[in-house]
């Protein structure tokens, strides 16, 4: 379905957003991109959108080359967009910001157009204060109208560019399960830096670090590179040892670590996460560039 072959970005400055990136994705579901902020997942996803073209390289949506004005508008018909930032007017309600961006988006039937706004609102759960002012909406309210208008025209692909960032814990779990039920019908690619976004909605994902692919496979393979690597132990960590995490005990502190401990610790091992394999995924990189 997307194709993007040798792709490269670079913005004035010589600032390189994108390098020799190749990535293939396919099928329905939800597909997990991930890195640090600055890593290039925005520009992908504008380029995606068809708000930006590349610098060299290719890139096919649904056979369509997004490099061509053509391409990129047949793509833009085809698909739903939830940028980082979305423009809401504070004044309308949610019914009459959604009515109008579907006219924007070509639905100029009444009848369809009111279906399709009804058919939003519901699948966001929003129905209830559809005629509410977006002013007196929470984070997390704003953000499924983001959704919902992600949603008008039936669109085949849904981009959503870090979604839950600024919304509390509660929030970011009703967002993840809207996701994955719209996922049902649709391919969600879904951009963060959260971890946990990943881990608990996405069976396929790539990471991003300074432009460039470093993972591409499914959380379990990812998780599998650091199986026999992660550990609690209850005193200081050594400097060759990723500090993932501590816990407050009541008689002492416990340590989640990556590497190598030695015997003096008396480590225990346990079962790897997402976040561990991250974490070592992204300190062997810069090991390695510095």
């Amino acid at each position: 379905m997307i194709s993007i072959k040798h792709l490269h970005k670079t913005y004035r400055g010589g600032v390189h957003a994108l390098r020799d990136l190749n990535l293939d994705i396919a099928g329905a579901g939800m597909f997990g991109l991930l890195g640090v902020n600055g890593a290039g997942k925005t520009t992908l996803m504008r380029i995606l959108a068809g708000l930006l073209t590349p610098t060299g390289g290719s890139v096919l949506v649904f056979d369509n080359d997004m490099a061509a004005a053509q391409g990129r508008q047949a793509v833009k018909s085809m698909l739903g967009y939830l940028p980082q930032e979305l423009g809401l007017y504070p004044d309308l309600t949610a019914r009459e910001f959604l009515d109008y961006l579907a006219i924007l988006k070509g639905v100029t039937d009444r009848a369809e157009r009111e279906q399709q706004v009804d058919e939003a609102l519901q699948t966001t759960r929003l129905a209830g204060d559809a005629d509410r002012r977006l002013k007196t909406y929470s984070g997390g309210m704003k953000q499924r109208v983001g959704i919902a208008q992600a949603l008008l025209g039936n669109p085949r692909l849904l981009i959503v560019d870090e979604p839950t960032a600024g919304l509390d814990p509660e929030e970011r779990v009703r967002f993840r399960n809207l996701l994955a039920r719209v996922a049902q019908r649709c391919t969600v690619i879904l951009s963060t830096h959260i971890v946990e976004d990943i881990d608990q909605s996405c069976n396929d994902m790539a990471v991003l670090y300074q432009g460039a692919l470093l993972f591409r496979g499914s959380p379990a393979e990812l998780i599998d590179r650091v199986r026999g690597k992660v550990w609690t132990i209850r005193d200081d960590p050594t400097d060759d040892l990723i500090v993932v995490s501590t816990h407050q005990l009541p008689d002492a502190i416990q340590y989640r670590v990556l590497g190598e401990p030695a015997p003096r610790h008396a480590a225990s091992p346990v079962e790897p996460r997402l976040e561990d394999a991250y974490l070592w995924l992204m300190n062997r990189t810069r090991a390695a560039v510095d």
